[in-house]
């Protein structure tokens, strides 16, 4: 169980292939672990897991091939988020992972800062990456009200303990699950490496990688940014779903009244999943007490079933949440493929890409201008990131990583 191709800096790919290699014929499936993304392509496929034959991968649907075998109860999640008065649904694939009959599953992935789990991976491999959509949507609206930046980079949060809960209540706890988790960081040449490689079948592995993670993919910063320049790569960004990593990565260290300038060349949509990138545009990234407003079927300009349509899709609303800057900055998009309409209609401001491109990396790429950090251009101090899916910036005298709570 690997990740997807959005997570292909994971080396998740390579240590798949060295898992086919060492077990060959005895590897019965290969389950991506895809949450509510698309499915992985046959290039992407080629490039991410070279040499790995096509017919083992099986493919995930949120909507269909999950089964419910539990439920964390709403007074326990109450107690870590008071307005959140909801039972968490236990949902994991049905046909790969429960009737699959495996003597082992390995569940291979990054710990990285992230937005909704706090750090990725470990529990969240199973229960977002092959989760179903009303357990998806649970968990990232619950690590939203929570707040975003209450969570990122630390390993122990609400989301984190539902998770961990999901696993202790149900079947979950005795199936033959493995965890192959890395920390991945760039080298002096900017290329990537393999920092902590952390193998076992409890938590211990997760506590560790979340301890090195915070070394190697935290960036503490002696100064607020005022204006932050992030590149997003066209191969592994392709909707704003994924590219609000940009927002959600920096929001921590943006100076307020400052500008985050995304140049996103393969961004040519909203949301990964079509129903999502509908709501997306139809409602925008707005501050959380308009989002928020609009579940109620009184308040939402679009009618009572429109409400109740948000409703239902609680991932989305998390999404337009973590995607709004609240006011306090400027956030500005330079899609290779949406128009000023679209960027404008979702409440973005907009960036000619070319005219960006020009100015930022002059010989039209990204890896030879900049180099992480800070910069002068044209008499402008800037802070550059070429790849927000590694890390986390902040300003460090804001940032206190919350202290371990060790769960068994």
């Amino acid at each position: 169980m690997p990740p997807d191709y959005t997570r292909m800096h994971s080396m998740a790919g390579k240590i798949t292939k060295v898992l086919h290699e060492q077990y060959g014929d005895s590897i019965k499936d290969i389950l991506p672990a895809l949450g509510s993304h698309v499915p992985v392509s046959i290039s992407e496929k080629d490039e991410m897991f070279a040499g790995v034959p096509h017919d083992l991968f099986r493919v995930h649907n949120w909507r269909t091939d999950v089964e419910t075998i539990g439920e964390v109860p709403a007074e326990f999640i109450s107690q870590l988020c008071p307005e959140i008065d909801q039972p968490y649904p236990i949902q994991v694939n049905k046909p790969v992972l429960l009737d699959g009959n495996h003597d082992v599953i390995f569940s291979v992935g990054q710990v990285v800062p992230h937005e909704v789990a706090g750090m990725a991976n470990h529990t969240k491999n199973i229960l977002v990456g092959t989760g179903g959509k009303l357990a998806i949507d649970q968990s990232h609206f619950l690590g939203a009200v929570f707040g975003m930046e209450k969570l990122m980079g630390r390993g122990d949060n609400p989301v984190r303990r539902v998770y961990n809960e999901a696993f202790r209540t149900s079947k979950l706890k005795d199936m033959p699950i493995v965890w192959i988790q890395t920390v991945v960081g760039p080298r002096k040449d900017r290329t990537l490496a393999i920092r902590g490689l952390y193998i076992g079948d409890g938590t211990q592995v997760f506590d560790d990688a979340c301890k090195l993670a915070q070394q190697v993919n935290l960036t503490m910063l002696d100064k607020r940014v005022k204006k932050a320049v992030v590149f997003l790569d066209d191969k592994e960004f392709k909707t704003t779903w994924l590219g609000n990593k940009s927002i959600y990565r920096t929001r921590l260290a943006m100076e307020t009244g400052g500008e985050l300038l995304v140049i996103a060349p393969g961004v040519h949509k909203f949301g990964e999943d079509d129903k999502i990138d509908v709501l997306i545009r139809k409602y925008g990234y707005r501050k959380t007490p308009e989002i928020l407003a609009n579940l109620d079927p009184e308040k939402n300009p679009h009618g009572t079933e429109a409400a109740k349509e948000l409703d239902a899709n609680k991932s989305a609303v998390a999404h337009l949440i973590h995607g709004s800057s609240e006011g306090r900055f400027t956030i500005r998009y330079c899609p290779g493929h949406l128009t000023r309409e679209e960027v404008t209609g979702v409440g973005f401001e907009y960036g000619d890409i070319s005219e960006n491109i020009k100015k930022y990396f002059p010989d039209g790429t990204a890896s030879e201008n900049l180099k992480d950090g800070w910069h002068n251009v044209d008499g402008e101090e800037v802070f550059y990131i070429s790849n927000p899916a590694l890390g986390l910036w902040a300003y460090g005298p804001d940032f206190q990583p919350a202290k371990k709570q060790r769960t068994e």
